[in-house]
C-alpha cells in the first residue's frame, strides 16, 4: 500500500469542505500523503467525474486511493462503495454512475460495499448530508493507511451490477465516423470527443487533410465546417481550428490559442453529437 489518498469533488474551494475531508483523512493517520484530482466538477454531473477519473487514475501507482464525492443522491439508497481496478487502484464513492468509464475502458475486478457501521466517522450517524467526509475519506484514509484491507471494506458485489451513466456510441457512417462530446478540456475549450484515434483512422482520415465536422445539440444544428487533421496546435495558424487526437488517443477539435466551446457555444454529454466526414475531391 502505497499510502496516497487522491481526492475528487464538485465542493470547489470556497468553504471548509475539502479541509474538513482532509482533516479526517489525517485523523485517521498523519503519514498520509493527501492530493486533489480535482475539486471542481461541474455540480452534480456524474459522467464528468466519471471521466475525470478516467483521465487520470491510470497514471497513479498500483494501490493508490481515490475518493471521489459527486453525489447529488446523498442521504438516499444509493450504495457507498470501493471499486478495485484492473490496474489495481481503488475508488471509494457512491455507486451513482462515477465509476462508468473506469469499467468500460479500464476494467473494475472487484467492488465491495461500505459496512458504514464499522466504517464510518464516530458520532456522525445524525449527519445525512456529508458522506464525503464521514464515510468516504474515513474509508479511503483506512485503507490507504492500511488500517483495514479492501476484503475488509464489506460486502462483495457484483460488478455487473455498478451503475452506470449513458455514454454516447460511436457509429461509423458511409463517409466517416460520428460520436458524441464526452466532455471539454475545460481551460482551453477543446472538445473531447468518444471516438478513439484509431477508429477515427480505420474510417480514413490521414494528416493533413481537410475534413468536415458536423456538431449537433440534438436536432440542432450548431457547427458545420472544414477543418484540417493536425499532429498539433503549431499545424495551424493562430486562431484556427484543428482535428487532434489528444492525451487519451480520443478525437478532438480546438482552435489554437482559442477557446472552441465558448465561441460556438458547445456543450457536452450524449445530446451533443460530432461526426467527421470525408471530403469529395
Amino acid at each position: 500500500m502505497k499510502k496516497i489518498l487522491v481526492f475528487q469533488s464538485d465542493f470547489g474551494l470556497v468553504d471548509g469542505a475539502v479541509a474538513a475531508m482532509y482533516g479526517v483523512a489525517h485523523e485517521v493517520s498523519e503519514d498520509l500523503r493527501l492530493y486533489n484530482l480535482t475539486h471542481d466538477i461541474t455540480p452534480y454531473q456524474l459522467d464528468e467525474a466519471s471521466y475525470r477519473l478516467f483521465q487520470a487514475v491510470e497514471y497513479w501507482p498500483k494501490g493508490t486511493v481515490f475518493v471521489s464525492v459527486v453525489d447529488p443522491g446523498v442521504g438516499s439508497s444509493r450504495k457507498s462503495v470501493v471499486a478495485l481496478t484492473k490496474d489495481g487502484h481503488y475508488i471509494v464513492t457512491p455507486d451513482n454512475g462515477t465509476l462508468t468509464h473506469l469499467k468500460k475502458y479500464v476494467g473494475i475486478v472487484a467492488v465491495r460495499e461500505i459496512e458504514e457501521i464499522k466504517h464510518r466517522r464516530q458520532n456522525t450517524e445524525h449527519s445525512y448530508t456529508f458522506h464525503g467526509r464521514d464515510v468516504y475519506a474515513f474509508t479511503g484514509a483506512k485503507l490507504a493507511s492500511g488500517q483495514i484491507t479492501f476484503e475488509e471494506v464489506g460486502e462483495e458485489l457484483s460488478v455487473e451490477g455498478i451503475v452506470e451513466v449513458e455514454l454516447g456510441e460511436v457509429v461509423r457512417t458511409e463517409t466517416g465516423i460520428k460520436g458524441s462530446i464526452d466532455i471539454l478540456d475545460v481551460r482551453f475549450g477543446s472538445l473531447w470527443t468518444n471516438i478513439t484515434r484509431e477508429d477515427f483512422l480505420a474510417a480514413g482520415f490521414e494528416i493533413g487533410e481537410k475534413v468536415e465536422v458536423i456538431i449537433q445539440n440534438g436536432p440542432s444544428l450548431v457547427y458545420n465546417n472544414l477543418v484540417v487533421y493536425g499532429k498539433s496546435f503549431a499545424d495551424v495558424r493562430i486562431s484556427e481550428q484543428i482535428i487532434y487526437v489528444n492525451s487519451l488517443y480520443r478525437m478532438a477539435l480546438a482552435i489554437n490559442q482559442g477557446n472552441f466551446a465558448k465561441a460556438y457555444s458547445v456543450g457536452t454529454g450524449i445530446n451533443w453529437t460530432i461526426e467527421f466526414r470525408k471530403v469529395n475531391r
